[in-house]
């Protein structure tokens, strides 16, 4: 395997989720993320939202849904997010639990026996399945999955 002929460096650009109420979406990952709205359009049957952090998009999210985030379906697993450190990833913890959010684990968890790094998982207002991780800073828990990765949501 090697790169594609053209293709030099490669990174995701953003991602894009569906979602069933940009008005209940939006906050969410407004508070949680701390995004900011980049664009933002409102016509009745175009709903959708281009969020960021230093005029970077990150995210972007489309109300086209009609029915929650189902992982039986194929297509995204979950959303990853990358932070510096593991207070950063308690805090994020703080807001999602003032908002009642569902957790898959009680907690910071580490991604697999032994390791350091590891996060919290978690649900949007739509069931799509984020986590908020830093490399280090975990290991101070079990890991929730046994041998199996965290973030497999198992």
């Amino acid at each position: 395997m090697g790169q594609t002929p053209g293709i030099k460096a490669l990174q995701t650009g953003h991602v894009g989720l569906t979602v069933t109420d940009i008005e209940r979406s939006l906050p969410f990952y407004l508070d949680v993320f701390g995004f900011e709205v980049l664009a933002e359009g409102k016509e009745e049957d175009r709903r959708w939202a281009f969020l960021g952090r230093d005029g970077q998009l990150l995210v972007t999210l489309w109300q086209q849904g009609d029915a929650g985030f189902a992982a039986s379906s194929a297509g995204l697993h979950h959303l990853s997010f990358q932070v510096e450190t593991i207070e950063e990833v308690q805090a994020a913890e703080r807001v999602l639990r003032e908002r009642n959010a569902a957790f898959q684990y009680d907690g910071v968890v580490p991604h697999g026996e032994g390791a350091a790094s590891g996060g919290i998982f978690f649900s949007d207002p739509d069931g799509i399945r984020l986590e908020i991780y830093a490399p280090t800073g975990a290991d101070t828990a079990p890991a929730p999955a046994g041998a199996a990765p965290t973030c497999g949501f198992f």
